[in-house]
C-alpha cells in the first residue's frame, strides 16, 4: 500500500540525532469523534493522566471536543516508546473517565509527528491554537479554556 492511501499510522520510533532534543507532536482523536473532551473535568483528567505517564513530558497542547493535539519530549534516553505511553494515559483516563456513557473514548490509534526543526514546533503550534478558532468555538485562541503548556520544550 502506498503512502497516500495510508489509513493506520506508523509509529516510527523517534530518531535521536547529535544535539538535537525529540519533540514529537501528537493528534489523538475520540472514539467515532464523539465530542466529549472539551470541559473542566476532561481537562483535569488529562493533565492528570499526563502527569502520571511520566516517561514523555508535555510542552503545549489544545483539547477539542473531538481530539487532542500535543507536543511532546522523551524524559530519559530509554523512555518508554510512544505507542505504550499514549496507551498509558488512554487507559488511565478512560478508568477514570465520570460519565460511563460515553465509553469507549478513544479511537484505537493515533498520529504522530517527530520534528526537525525549532520553527516546526512553533509554526505547528500556531496552527494547532487556532483550532477553536477555526471551528466556531471562540473568537480568538487566547480564549479557548482547554489549551495549556505543561513543560516548556526547548530547543
Amino acid at each position: 500500500m502506498n503512502k497516500s492511501n495510508r489509513r493506520q499510522p506508523v509509529h516510527l520510533p523517534p530518531r535521536e540525532q547529535f544535539n538535537t532534543p525529540v519533540i514529537v507532536f501528537v493528534t489523538v482523536c475520540t472514539k467515532n469523534r464523539k465530542s466529549i473532551l472539551a470541559d473542566d473535568v476532561a481537562h483535569a483528567l488529562l493533565r492528570d493522566a499526563w502527569v502520571a505517564a511520566d516517561s514523555w513530558l508535555i510542552g503545549r497542547y489544545v483539547i477539542m471536543p473531538d481530539h487532542v493535539h500535543l507536543f511532546c519530549a522523551p524524559t530519559t534516553f530509554d523512555a518508554l516508546p510512544l505507542v505504550n505511553w499514549v496507551h498509558f494515559w488512554k487507559s488511565y483516563t478512560s478508568r477514570c473517565w465520570r460519565r460511563r456513557k460515553d465509553l469507549p473514548i478513544w479511537q484505537r490509534d493515533f498520529w504522530d509527528r517527530q520534528l526537525r526543526r525549532s520553527e516546526s514546533y512553533d509554526s505547528k503550534w500556531n496552527y494547532v491554537s487556532e483550532n477553536a478558532v477555526r471551528a466556531g468555538l471562540v473568537s480568538t485562541s487566547a480564549v479557548w479554556p482547554y489549551q495549556g503548556e505543561m513543560n516548556v520544550l526547548r530547543w
